[in-house]
């Protein structure tokens, strides 16, 4: 796979090291000559220019490219490039650094992005993933489908634990994707029982996350099965 990643400070380097290790492409773009240090990762091909610029682009040979990663730290430049990436050469897979939260927004479909990771929304979900037990952590959104990565702790007194995933109905638009059980790393089977404790991670859609975590987690005025009360009178 060739993989085009506009900047390359330690973001894109580090991507870009990674990248390599597992067998692919990388070319790495970036305008600044300071930014330029192929003896940092001598395996990529290395590119002087400013992503930003057609011509630029065309010397890259960006229609060859699989995935385009806008990695600088500027979320306009970040913008512009997907843009182009998508549009004008026809990119299958774009993904963007969101720098700016309140940015965020901005980074979907209409601007080229299939995948925007905002660093500083992603530490506050890890630590969130970290501390929370019974509550739904979003870790990663998806502009196509309006999906998200999310993840649940399943908590002890989960009406759940012992409860094979086939037997579960999970709510429209929701796939349970991996188990992660103390180091195990599980792709899900139905006659696989979920366990208090299991991280499960999801893919769903924007509208259904509540009703994924309704249906998981125990709180206050709500049934063993996860749904509201129902009273008689």
């Amino acid at each position: 796979m060739r993989v085009a990643i506009a900047g390359a400070g330690a973001v894109g380097r580090s991507i870009a090291g990674e990248l390599l290790e597992n067998g692919h492409e990388v070319l790495l773009v970036d305008k600044a000559p300071t930014a330029i240090s192929v003896e940092r990762v001598p395996m990529a091909e290395w590119l002087l220019a400013d992503a930003c610029e057609i011509t630029s682009l065309d010397e890259a040979a960006l229609q060859r490219c699989n995935v385009v990663i806008a990695a600088t730290g500027d979320d306009k430049v970040n913008l512009v490039v997907s843009l182009l990436a998508k549009t004008e050469y026809g990119v299958p897979r774009v993904v963007a650094r969101v720098n700016n939260p309140k940015n965020e927004w901005l980074f979907n479909e209409s601007w080229g992005v299939d995948v925007a990771v905002s660093t500083p929304r992603l530490m506050s979900a890890l630590v969130e993933e970290a501390v929370s037990v019974g509550d739904l952590v979003r870790l990663l959104r998806f502009s196509h489908g309006d999906a998200n990565l999310v993840e649940l702790t399943l908590p002890p007194e989960s009406a759940f634990a012992g409860t094979r995933v086939g037997d579960v109905q999970w709510p429209q638009d929701t796939s349970l994707v991996t188990i992660i059980r103390g180091t195990r790393v599980m792709a899900p089977s139905p006659d696989d029982s979920l366990e208090a404790g299991d991280e499960l991670l999801f893919v769903a859609a924007q509208d259904r996350e509540e009703q994924l975590e309704d249906l998981l987690s125990v709180r206050e005025g709500r049934d063993g099965r996860g749904g509201r009360e129902t009273r008689e009178g």
